[in-house]
């Protein structure tokens, strides 16, 4: 039989995600060359983001999505300019890779690395570890709404943004939430929503979550408002496992998640169409830092999970293991970026990851 050949395209995009990118190609490369032939990736990279929009008026050009079908995963780096609002470098790339993709799914994982310190003291003594999962597709970031009334006059411009729920979106990240906690020590679910106040669409979500967890008897669950979750996620995040929240809460909870953690520059993520119809999409959650792009300082560990996240998906499990594995070999050496108390650069901590990859 032979070996699986896995079609990549690698965005970089603007500022250090350039930088992340390269350096998670690297670990990919030595993974590959490891493997000594059970199995190949092919990469294609594209020049899109702030800089393709000064040039062309557009973050990708108008047959990209179309390109990028044929290939089996795409590896993102950051994408957001001084140059450029952000609602048109968002929209104009990320979103809508992930929205005509129907990424739906985004997993991102809350990972307490072994010499990186945790500003939260409960770290030094208590094994943490959660996923946060984000509904992807709808919710507040739908893009629904608009701007109207401008002809008013200074101040009397209307906008409406508008969030979207549909049973079918609830449902169908919930049961991939669900399935994802029976595969982990602790099969426990925590929804999160604002229910009380929002009453339309979180209270389908709410209803839907209770609906779902009949399913599942065999796991644990609980329904917690999202400012009561940001506490918890501080004051008791030995509590967590598996947490599923709409589009803007999950976004927001994540990113405490990884600060918690010790940094943004260390958190991965998966953009997921679970049934393949698509190319899934993997990427750092850190943006852009146009304050440090390009002076080789940034952490490319984000990154690098995210590239393990990606072969997990192409079913490269083992390798995937491997990847995370001397990521946690780094960090527990002290080769680490400024953004975690270290001193190394770039270059310096994805090359003790490769020298790593055998340990």
């Amino acid at each position: 039989m032979d070996a699986p050949r896995f079609r990549i395209a690698a965005i970089p995009a603007d500022g250090v995600g350039r930088e992340v990118v390269a350096a998670g190609r690297a670990v990919l490369d030595a993974v590959e060359l490891s493997a000594a032939g059970r199995f190949a990736l092919a990469w294609e990279e594209f020049p899109w983001g702030s800089d393709y929009y000064a040039e062309h008026g557009a973050m990708m050009p108008e047959d990209g999505l179309t390109t990028l079908q044929g290939f089996d995963a795409i590896y993102f780096g950051a994408v957001g300019w001084p140059t450029v609002p952000d609602h048109v470098s968002l929209w104009g790339l990320r979103l809508r890779v992930c929205q005509n993709f129907d990424q739906w799914a985004n997993i991102r994982p809350v990972n307490f690395l072994p010499g990186v310190t945790s500003p939260l003291r409960k770290a030094d003594d208590t094994d943490l570890d959660w996923v946060v999962v984000r509904e992807n597709s709808e919710g507040e970031y739908a893009g629904i709404g608009g701007r109207n009334l401008a002809a008013r006059g200074r101040g009397g411009e209307v906008a409406v943004q508008s969030a979207l729920f549909t049973e079918v979106g609830c449902e169908r990240i919930m049961r991939l939430a669900f399935d994802l906690a029976r595969t982990r020590a602790r099969k426990k679910v925590s929804s999160v929503t604002k229910s009380n106040a929002q009453q339309y669409g979180m209270v389908l979500w709410d209803e839907t979550f209770q609906r779902v967890a009949a399913d599942y008897p065999d796991v644990e669950t609980e329904s917690v408002l999202v400012d009561a979750m940001s506490a918890k996620f501080v004051l008791h995040p030995e509590d967590l496992s598996v947490v599923v929240a709409s589009n803007l809460h999950a976004d927001i909870l994540s990113d405490l998640g990884s600060a918690l953690a010790g940094s943004l520059g260390l958190a991965a993520s998966a953009n997921l169409n679970p049934e393949r119809r698509f190319p899934s999409m993997f990427e750092p959650v850190h943006g852009s830092a146009p304050d440090i792009a390009g002076r080789g300082v940034c952490n490319p560990i984000g990154a690098i999970g995210s590239a393990a996240m990606m072969l997990d998906h192409l079913g490269l499990h083992d390798e995937a293991k491997t990847v995370n594995r001397a990521i946690e070999a780094t960090t527990a050496q002290g080769v680490k970026t400024r953004d975690v108390g270290g001193t190394a650069d770039t270059a310096e901590v994805t090359e003790a990851i490769i020298a790593n990859l055998g340990a």
